[in-house]
């Protein structure tokens, strides 16, 4: 609102400074209108500067700035030509001036995203080195929950940036009229509340938004590119193409198999055989943090406890899997060894 203000302000001045001065004649009304128009491309012109990131700023100026001296020396050394006739010199310099400050400013707003910023850190004060690395979440991991248990420990902290283009999916998931999707958003929106009350951790909305990019893991690389921050994600596909295109990516997925305990050939484990496995002898349990483990011979102790050796890992796209033999029977389930009681 206060922008605004100080909007109409400069209009009300710049046709005022029209009306008195008289820039285009003695016609008051066409030095009104003059000055309006000015005005309003003067404004309109400044709302389109504003979209613009800070590196693409300062790449136009760099740019128009060299355009203009090389620009300069070019028309001093047509001054000195007398072959050219005066008028058509004057025009000479002029077109020269122009081409050079427009080439230099497109160039240069184009070329601006290769700037390092760390040079001017210096000179521009921003919010930035407050706030650290940003950390730019998507849609899938809030819906994945998993990102609110990390922030609760502390191993996730600072400023979470929340792209309005996401919540806006997010919603658009939560009003979904499949049922499955609508949990799924409703969910994403819980989570999200959780998140917002961790002591720690600062949710940030973002309104910057990429209209020219339809996707929206592309806006989510565009905006990391453009804060400099890393994304954090659960989406194999996004995290593929954020590398290529040169953006840090937390992935929730890899950080989970990380945690997961060090199993070595060889060593004793207890495990709980769930159900059947793939080959006819082979039997299936789960450790707590989800690894199957594939037990040979045990196709006939399901639902029972036992002790296995282990004897070989394979590591998979989905994750780790533990293979193993019988080394003794415990005897059945907990929960079976109470209901025989309880009969």
């Amino acid at each position: 609102m206060d922008i605004w203000f100080i909007r109409v302000i400069f209009c009300c001045l710049l046709v005022y400074a029209s009306y008195a001065l008289r820039p285009f004649g003695s016609n008051l009304a066409a030095n009104l209108v003059a000055g309006g128009v000015l005005a309003l491309a003067i404004i309109l012109f400044e709302i389109r500067i504003r979209r613009l990131s800070l590196k693409t700023l300062i790449g136009a100026l760099i740019g128009s700035i060299t355009g203009i001296i090389g620009a300069t020396l070019i028309s001093l050394v047509l001054s000195r030509m007398t072959a050219i006739p005066p008028a058509a010199g004057t025009f000479l310099q002029v077109l020269i001036i122009m081409l050079m400050a427009y080439v230099g400013l497109i160039v240069g707003a184009d070329k601006g995203n290769l700037l390092n910023m760390k040079v001017f850190e210096g000179l521009f004060t921003t919010d930035r080195p407050a706030l650290g690395c940003p950390k730019i979440i998507d849609t899938s991991v809030i819906i994945d929950g998993r990102v609110a248990d990390i922030c609760e420990t502390g191993f996730l902290d600072g400023v979470l940036v929340l792209p309005q283009f996401v919540l806006h999916e997010l919603q658009m998931i939560a009003d979904s009229s499949d049922s499955i999707k609508r949990n799924r958003g409703r969910r994403g929106l819980d989570i999200l509340q959780r998140i917002q009350k961790t002591v720690g951790v600062n949710v940030q909305i973002v309104e910057k938004d990429f209209p020219e990019v339809k996707e929206v893991d592309l806006k989510l690389i565009e905006l990391a590119r453009e804060m400099e921050g890393k994304i954090v994600t659960n989406d194999f596909n996004l995290n593929k193409v954020a590398q290529l295109r040169g953006v840090s990516v937390l992935n929730i997925n890899e950080l989970a198999n990380a945690l997961k305990p060090v199993v070595l050939p060889g060593e004793i484990m207890k495990v709980f055989i769930l159900k059947e496995g793939k080959e006819e002898s082979q039997g299936v349990a789960y450790l707590d943090d989800g690894t199957m483990v594939v037990v040979d011979e045990a196709r006939s102790l399901i639902n029972r406890n036992v002790e296995i050796v282990v004897t070989s890992l394979l590591q998979t796209t989905a994750g780790k899997m533990i293979f193993g033999k019988i080394g003794r029977v415990l005897g059945p389930a907990a929960t079976e060894q109470k209901n025989g009681k309880s009969r």
